[in-house]
């Protein structure tokens, strides 16, 4: 009898803890199967074995990829001769849609069944890749209601699994409980969760951009007081120099993004998944970004939605402020924070809107995601 074995591939650590929770579930379903690929330690704790270190895949924006061009195309072709060598019972491309889109194509046309976790934005730019993820993929798993119409225009098959976040995070959470766990002394005045970040690059770019925009909080707020996580330890000397560098303090937490969130009365974050974490702690929250100028030229005519930031795109209205590119100043940054920390608590409205997505996320997203994998590679979906 053959061996159920799944090769997976996740580029960065949101794709990390989808990829983890998909592998336990799969596993329930399927107690004897193997998983192999390259993902990140939450993935490797699952059991998954890594063919690279997930950071390897991990670089945005169009420009920043061409600098890595050679080593991700060298990664890819791994994957594939490896894929053909030994064809999997699935292959399931977790995000990074520019890395696993390519590769599932290839595969597919070779015969192997392919699973692509996390609908790309094709609802917001570049629409014509839904033409090539047709090609490309056996099951879309998307993590947004909004996101299944293009699919069914399509006829792709897709199911909507909800998000692992939303299922793990108690819909109400402790401030207090949060900064007992973070073993933090009593603190006075407020407390600002300061996100730049997981990838090197997007570190390098906002921290400084981060760092500023904690000085001028602290001018008008002297009391006020800065969390920081830190991905992984080169994360941390990062920041910790940048700081240095910049004479400004901070409160550096190893890990623990979420839990920071939680210990802080609002959020300063770089946009992505983060984002979706502070809105499912129910802190209010700035977004900001930075790209280099060429990438923003080129996706800002590309762009086909108005807002940038899940919680935005979720509740189709301006839920929390997106400041990007040229917007995203010191000034600028630190003034919006300041507002959105004082009026959040007022606002019931927002914090409504916040427990009403949340409640849309719940759909037990790895066990619903595992259960559509199995269907598909036993014929009954």
């Amino acid at each position: 009898m053959a061996v159920t074995r799944y090769v997976l591939v996740a580029g960065e650590a949101s794709g990390d803890i989808l990829g983890a929770n998909l592998i336990a579930h799969l596993k329930m379903l399927q107690p004897d199967a193997v998983f192999e690929g390259i993902g990140g330690p939450l993935m490797q704790a699952q059991g998954l074995t890594s063919m690279v270190p997930m950071e390897r895949l991990s670089v945005m924006g169009l420009v920043e990829v061409l600098g890595r061009l050679r080593e991700l195309l060298g990664i890819r072709k791994q994957l594939y001769q490896a894929c053909l060598a030994h064809p999997p019972t699935a292959f399931i491309g977790i995000d990074s849609p520019d890395f696993t889109i390519p590769l599932e194509k290839k595969l597919k046309e070779a015969g192997i069944k392919t699973v692509h976790y996390v609908s790309p934005s094709v609802w917001a730019w570049r629409q014509k890749r839904i033409f090539k993820i047709k090609k490309s993929v056996d099951l879309m798993l998307a993590l947004f209601p909004f996101e299944l119409p293009i699919y069914h225009q399509h006829n792709i098959p897709v199911v909507c699994v909800g998000h692992t976040l939303a299922d793990d995070i108690p819909l109400e959470s402790s401030a207090e409980d949060a900064r007992k766990a973070l073993a933090l002394p009593v603190m006075k005045g407020p407390v600002f969760g300061i996100l730049p970040g997981s990838r090197g690059g997007e570190v390098a770019k906002l921290t400084p951009l981060f760092i500023e925009t904690m000085k001028l909080i602290k001018q008008q707020q002297p009391d006020a007081q800065f969390l920081i996580p830190a991905a992984n330890q080169e994360r941390r000397q990062q920041i910790e120099t940048l700081l240095q560098e910049a004479n400004a303090e901070a409160v550096l937490i190893d890990g623990q993004s979420r839990t920071v969130m939680a210990a802080s009365d609002a959020v300063l974050l770089a946009s992505g998944t983060a984002a979706l974490e502070a809105m499912l702690v129910k802190r209010p929250m700035v977004v900001a970004y930075r790209f280099s100028a060429l990438t923003y030229a080129i996706m800002s005519r590309m762009l086909k939605v108005p807002y940038v930031s899940l919680p935005n795109l979720l509740a189709n209205d301006a839920l929390v402020p997106e400041l990007i590119q040229d917007q995203a100043t010191p000034a600028n940054l630190s003034r919006r924070l300041l507002q959105t920390w004082q009026s959040f608590m007022g606002d019931h409205n927002i914090q409504a809107r916040y427990q009403e997505l949340h409640q849309m996320l719940r759909k037990n997203a790895g066990e619903t995601a595992a259960q559509a994998i199995v269907d598909m590679v036993e014929g009954k979906r």
